[in-house]
C-alpha cells in the first residue's frame, strides 16, 4: 500500500530547499541533500507532533486550572525530567539498535538484524520497568525532592504516578522507530509516532475538559497513546505490514533468541554512553528546576513554557541526527568510510541552516505564543526573554544533535557523553545558580541555555573531525563486511 507521499509535504519542501540552496553554494552535494532530506523530514514531522503534544499538556492544563495555573504548570514541569528518564534509557539503548540495524541492513544481513531487534527489546524493557514502578510507588517523594510548595507537589505527583504506567511503552516506541529508520524507512515511524501524538492531544482534550480530570487527564492521555503506538510497532514488525500504512522494510520473528549476549553486549556498550549523554540533561534538570524554583513560582512557570518551545525548535535535530545515524551506519556496513564521513559533515550544514530559520521564526512570534500557554501575566515577560535566549542557543544544538547522531552509528559514543556533561554541569547549572543567588538574575538562565549546547557542539564536531570513529566502528560491523 502506498503511504503518504513525501513530495507534497511542506516540511520536506523547506528542508530540501535549504539543502539545495547549500548545494548551489557548493557546500554540499545535491543528491546527498535529497537522501538526507528523505530520511530526516518524517522524523521532524514526528518531533513537531510530539513536542506539540508536550506543549498542549501545559497549555490545556493552564487553561483548565484558572487561578492555580502557575502551580499546575509548575507541577507538570517538575514531573518532566522524571518522565524524561524513559526517553533517556529507551533512546540511549535505541542508539545501539540503530547502529546495529543500519550496518546489518546495509550489508543485507537480515538474520543478524532480526536478532539485534529482539535483543534491543529485551534490554529496553529490563531497563525501564523499574523506573515506571518508582513513579507509581513514590511520586510525591520524588516531586518533593525538587520543590516544597504543597500545591505544586500535589499536581506533579498526580501527573507522575500515572505516567509511570507508560514508561516501558515509551522506551519501546523509540526502539521500533530506530529499527525502521536504520532500515531506510523514516515515514512509518512518522505516521505511527506522529499519529500517536495527535491521538494524545485528542485524548487530553477529552480527559481534561470533557471529564474534568485536569492534570491526571493529561497523564492518562500520554499513557494510552504510548500503549497504542507500541502495539502497532510490535504488530507491524512481526507481520511485516499494517493496514493503511503499508509494507515494513524488515520483519522480525518473535520466536527467536532474545538473550544473544553478543548483541546485548553491543547494544549496552554503544547505548550506555548515549544513556549517559541523555541522562546528563535529564538528571541535570532536577537541580536546574530546583534552582529555577529559587527565583519563585512565576519564573518556574515561565521557564517551563520556554522549555516547551525549546523542544519544538529542537525537533529538526531529531530528524538530522537519525538521518546521520542511518546513512553513516549504512555506508560503514559496506565499508565505505569516505562517504560515511561526507554524509556526517554535510548533514550538519543542513541542520545549521534549518535551525537558523526556525529560531528566527520563533523569535518573531515569541510574545503571542507565550500568551497562548495560559501563563499568568507576571510570567509572560520572563518567558519571552527566556525564549529569545533559547533562540540563540538552539543553533549550536543543531550541530550537537546531528554530529552526535553520526557518532552513534559508529559506536563512538563516549566523548559525546563527556562533552554534554561538561556543558551542563560545568557551565549551565553553575550559571543558573549564580543567577538565583547574585545580582545577574535571569541572565544566569540565559547563559545556562547557551552553555548546554555550545560546549557539546564544539566538542562533538572536533571529535568527528579526528576520524578516530572509523577504527571504533570496525568493532561493530557485521561479520561479512569485516571479512570482505
Amino acid at each position: 500500500m502506498k503511504r503518504v507521499g513525501s513530495r507534497v509535504n511542506p516540511v520536506r519542501g523547506v528542508i530540501l530547499l535549504l539543502g539545495l540552496g547549500l548545494a548551489r553554494l557548493g557546500l554540499i552535494d545535491a543528491s546527498r541533500a535529497r537522501r538526507a532530506t528523505d530520511l530526516s523530514w518524517p522524523r521532524v514531522v514526528t518531533g513537531i507532533a510530539r513536542m506539540s503534544k508536550n506543549a498542549a499538556d501545559v497549555a490545556m492544563v493552564g487553561a483548565a486550572s484558572g487561578i492555580v495555573a502557575n502551580p499546575a504548570i509548575s507541577g507538570i514541569g517538575l514531573a518532566g525530567p522524571f518522565w524524561g528518564l524513559a526517553f533517556a534509557f529507551g533512546g540511549g539503548f535505541a542508539a545501539g539498535t540503530i547502529a546495529l540495524v543500519s550496518q546489518r541492513f546495509g550489508a543485507e544481513e537480515f538474520a543478524q538484524l532480526s536478532q539485534a531487534v529482539r535483543s534491543s527489546f529485551l534490554v529496553v524493557v529490563t531497563a525501564t520497568i523499574p523506573i515506571g514502578a518508582a513513579f507509581w510507588l513514590v511520586p510525591q517523594e520524588l516531586i518533593g525532592l525538587l520543590n516544597s510548595d504543597p500545591q505544586v507537589i500535589t499536581y506533579g505527583a498526580t501527573y507522575l504516578k500515572i505516567l509511570g504506567l507508560g514508561v516501558p511503552f515509551a522506551g519501546l516506541n523509540l526502539v521500533g522507530s530506530r529499527v525502521l529508520i536504520g532500515a531506510d524507512d523514516a515515514q512509518i515511524p512518522m505516521i505511527l509516532r506522529g499519529g500517536g501524538a495527535v491521538l494524545n492531544i485528542a485524548l487530553n482534550a477529552v480527559f481534561i475538559f470533557g471529564l474534568g480530570l485536569g492534570v491526571a487527564g493529561a497523564a492518562w492521555g500520554t499513557v494510552l497513546a504510548n500503549v497504542m503506538v507500541t502495539s502497532l510497532f510490535v504488530v507491524g514488525l512481526i507481520v511485516g505490514w499494517l493496514p493503511l500504512i503499508g509494507q515494513f522494510p524488515v520483519s522480525v520473528s518473535p520466536r527467536g533468541t532474545y538473550i544473544h549476549w553478543g548483541d546485548v553486549t553491543d547494544i549496552v556498550s554503544i547505548g550506555t554512553p548515549v544513556v549517559g549523554r541523555n541522562m546528563t540533561w535529564t538528571v541535570a534538570r532536577f537541580p536546574m528546576l530546583a534552582i529555577v524554583g529559587m527565583f519563585g513560582t512565576t519564573t518556574l512557570a515561565a521557564y517551563t513554557v520556554a522549555r516547551r518551545l525549546w523542544g519544538l525548535m529542537n525537533v529538526p535535530g531529531w530528524g538530522f541526527g537519525l538521518a546521520a545515524s542511518s546513512l553513516v551506519g549504512q555506508h560503514l556496513g559496506t565499508d565505505d568510510e569516505e562517504t560515511a564521513e561526507i554524509y556526517g559533515r554535510e548533514i550538519v550544514l543542513m541542520a545549521v541552516a534549518t535551525y537558523t530559520v526556525s529560531a528566527a521564526i520563533v523569535a518573531l512570534v515569541a510574545h503571542p505564543t507565550v500568551v497562548l500557554f495560559g501563563t499568568e501575566a507576571g510570567a509572560v515577560p520572563i518567558a519571552v526573554g527566556l525564549v529569545f535566549a533559547a533562540c540563540v542557543a538552539i543553533i549550536p544544538q543543531g550541530v550537537n544533535s546531528t554530529i552526535a547522531g553520526a557518532l552513534d552509528a559508529t559506536g563512538d559514543t563516549n566523548w559525546p557523553f563527556v562533552y554534554q556533561a561538561l556543558g551542563v554541569f560545568v557551565v549551565s547549572i553553575p550559571a543558573a545558580y549564580l543567577g538565583a543567588t547574585t545580582t545577574i538574575g535571569v541572565w544566569g538562565l540565559y547563559i545556562a541555555f547557551l552553555g548546554e549546547t555550545l560546549v557539546p557542539a564544539v566538542g562533538n564536531y572536533y571529535r568527528f573531525s579526528t576520524g578516530k570513529w572509523k577504527a571504533i566502528s570496525r568493532e561493530y560491523r557485521p561479520e561479512t563486511a569485516l571479512d570482505d
